[in-house]
C-alpha cells in the first residue's frame, strides 16, 4: 500500500489554522475556512460525497461496498490548531532515518527535541521525524488525525477490495477552544459509532476522560475612601486572595496531581476594591467528585467571609463535559473493536485515560459511542511538537482494519 498520509499532512500543516479564544464567531477564525476548502477539495477529486455548513464542517461519507446491513462508522478529527503557540508561518522539516538523536531546530537553535525530554524518541529509531523549524507550532494536533482519515478515505476508493460499511467522516472547527462540536449536525452525521483520531503516541487508546466543571465566585466586598476607612472598608481583592490561600496545596491542584487524581484549579481572577471573581475549572474522573469540590468551594468562602461581615459571595457553577465512560461500558464493543484491530495490525495496545476532554466525550453524551484513537501526534502546543510518519501509517492501517472488522460476523450489530 503507498500511503499518502505524509504528503497530506505537510501541506495541511503549512496552513495556518489557529483558533481564537476570543471571538464569538463560527469558526473563531476564517483562515481555518483555508483547510476546509481544500479538504473539501480534495474529497471532491476522489469523487467522495461530502458537504459543509457555516461553521466550517466537513460531513463526508464514503458509501459501503458490502451487501449486508452494516453498522454506520464514523472518524472524527479538527481542523484548529491550539491559540497556545503561534500556527503562522509553519516551516515542516522532515527528519530521514532517525538514529536518536537531539534534533536542534534550524530557526531557534535554542529549541532541542531531545529523546531525554521525549523518551519516546528512542521508539522511532529509524523512522521519518516531522517536526517545526523552531518559530511556530506543527499543527500535528490535529492535522495528523485529518491525514490519517483523509489517507484511510484514499485506500478505501483505490482498493474497492478493502471490506467496509459506510463509513463516516467528521471534520470540525474550534475544537481547541471548547467548541468543537458545538455546531454538529447529528442526523446529518448519521452514524452509529465512531472514534476520535486526537490522540498521541503508537497505541495510544482513550475510552476514559475527565468529567468537568466552570465555576465562578463573585464577590462584593465594601468600598470606602482609603483615608477614612478604618472599620468600614472590606477590600474584594484581600477577600479573593484569602480564599486563594486557603484552597489545599498538596493536593487536588494540578500542580500536585496525576494519573486518576482530579483537582481544584482557579485560572483566572479579576479583582477590584469592591468587587472581584474567581475562575475555577473542577475536573475529576469520577462525575460525582465535582459536588465535592464546589462544597470544598463553598465552605472555604464560608470561612472566609466570617472574617469581612459586611461582604458576601455568589458561587455559579455549569457543567462543561463528562467522562465518557460513562457511555462507553454501555457499549463496550465499540472499544473492542479497536483494540482488536490494532492487535491484528501489530501494534502495542496502550489504553488509558485523558487528563481532559475531548470531542469524543461530548458525542458520546449525545449519543454516539466514540472514543479516541492515536494518530502520532507528540509535545502538542508547543515549538517542540512531533509526529513519526510511520506512527501515522500505523494509524491508517488500524482505521481500514475498524472498518473490515465491522463488516465481520464478530462485531456485526
Amino acid at each position: 500500500m503507498e500511503y499518502t498520509v505524509k504528503d497530506r499532512f505537510l501541506r495541511y500543516v503549512q496552513i495556518d489554522t489557529q483558533a481564537d479564544p476570543t471571538s464569538s464567531t463560527f469558526p473563531s477564525s476564517k483562515k481555518q475556512w483555508d483547510l476546509t476548502n481544500l479538504l473539501m477539495k480534495e474529497l471532491a477529486e476522489m469523487n467522495v460525497e461530502a458537504s459543509t455548513n457555516e461553521a466550517g464542517y466537513i460531513y463526508a461519507s464514503v458509501p459501503s461496498n458490502s451487501d449486508k446491513p452494516l453498522p454506520k462508522v464514523f472518524f472524527c478529527a479538527h481542523i484548529d490548531t491550539a491559540p497556545d503557540c503561534s500556527g503562522t508561518n509553519v516551516k515542516p522539516i522532515v527528519i530521514q532515518n532517525y538514529q536518536g538523536e537531539d534534533i536542534i531546530l534550524p530557526d531557534d537553535t535554542s529549541q532541542v527535541i531531545s529523546p531525554t525530554k521525549y523518551p519516546a524518541l528512542l521508539d522511532k529509531i529509524g523512522n521519518e521525524i516531522i517536526t517545526a523549524s523552531g518559530l511556530t507550532l506543527l499543527g500535528s494536533d490535529d492535522k495528523s488525525g485529518i491525514a490519517v482519515i483523509m489517507d484511510a478515505v484514499f485506500q478505501m476508493i483505490q482498493n474497492p477490495n478493502l471490506p467496509h460499511g459506510e463509513v463516516k467522516i467528521l471534520f470540525t472547527t474550534d475544537e481547541e477552544i471548547g467548541k468543537g462540536v458545538a455546531n454538529v449536525d447529528l442526523k446529518k452525521l448519521d452514524a452509529d459509532f465512531g472514534y476520535t483520531l486526537d490522540s498521541g503516541d503508537l497505541g495510544c487508546f482513550e475510552d476514559e476522560n475527565f468529567s468537568a466543571d466552570r465555576l465562578s465566585i463573585h464577590i462584593t466586598g465594601v468600598s470606602a475612601h482609603p483615608g477614612y476607612a478604618k472599620g468600614k472598608m472590606e477590600n474584594a481583592i484581600k477577600i479573593a486572595g484569602a480564599i486563594i490561600d486557603r484552597l489545599p496545596k498538596l493536593t487536588l491542584s494540578p500542580e500536585t496531581s496525576s494519573e486518576m487524581d482530579g483537582f481544584i484549579h482557579p485560572n483566572k481572577c479579576v479583582a477590584h476594591l469592591e468587587t472581584a471573581q474567581i475562575d475555577f475549572i473542577l475536573r475529576d474522573f469520577k462525575t460525582e467528585n465535582l459536588k465535592e469540590y464546589a462544597d470544598l468551594l463553598d465552605r472555604t468562602c464560608n470561612e472566609v467571609m466570617e472574617l469581612f461581615p459586611g461582604s458576601s459571595y455568589k458561587i455559579e457553577q455549569k457543567a462543561q463535559y463528562r467522562n465518557m465512560k460513562d457511555v462507553l461500558e454501555k457499549h463496550s464493543y465499540v472499544s473492542d473493536i479497536a483494540i482488536k484491530a490494532m492487535k491484528n495490525v501489530n501494534i502495542p495496545v496502550k489504553q488509558g485515560a485523558i487528563r481532559g476532554g475531548t470531542d469524543g466525550a461530548i458525542l458520546s453524551h449525545m449519543g454516539l459511542p466514540c472514543p479516541n484513537l492515536f494518530a502520532g501526534e507528540q509535545a502538542i502546543h508547543s515549538k517542540h511538537e512531533w509526529v513519526s510518519v510511520q506512527d501515522m501509517h500505523k494509524s491508517v492501517d488500524t482505521i481500514l482494519e475498524i472498518c473490515r472488522l465491522v463488516t465481520t460476523e464478530e462485531f456485526r450489530q
